[in-house]
């Protein structure tokens, strides 16, 4: 078999993948959680929160309701649907640092859950963490703070 033969054998077993339509689901789910977060924004303020204290209960909420919905097994079946629709920043990360920590549980709670769950969002927390330390230091030490 040539190399020519194998690709088209290749392209002719592999499924057409519908990009239009997975794109536009990835939008609608993306536009829909950032238009959640909006309203549970006006929600919270209504509530008589301060407009800083509200954006810090949306992020609360959103990572809140991301886990749960990691933890039960949902947010993968919203996934295939919604593609990188659920990879809107905040919920993305939130599912990053759950979703290993329930495949793993089966190992124990140190060595399992508490160990990997930090895998995959782990550095992304330890370098923004020094970062911001870093720069923290610098202004501090500058006078610009």
């Amino acid at each position: 078999m040539t190399a020519q033969e194998y690709q088209q054998m290749v392209h002719s077993r592999t499924p057409h993948s519908p990009l239009a339509k997975d794109c536009l689901m990835a939008f609608l789910f993306g536009g829909g959680i950032s238009c959640f977060g909006q309203v549970l924004r006006v929600l919270y303020e209504r509530t008589g929160l301060a407009e800083a204290d509200a954006k810090l209960a949306v992020s609360v909420t959103l990572i809140a309701l991301t886990a749960v919905l990691t933890a039960t097994g949902a947010f993968a079946k919203i996934a295939r649907v919604a593609g990188a629709g659920t990879a809107v920043p905040i919920t993305g990360f939130a599912n990053s640092v759950v979703s290993p920590a329930v495949e793993f549980n089966a190992e124990g709670r140190v060595l399992g859950t508490a160990a990997k769950m930090f895998s995959l969002a782990g550095p992304v927390i330890v370098y923004g963490c020094g970062a911001a330390a870093l720069y923290g230091l610098i202004l501090f030490l500058t006078g610009a703070a």
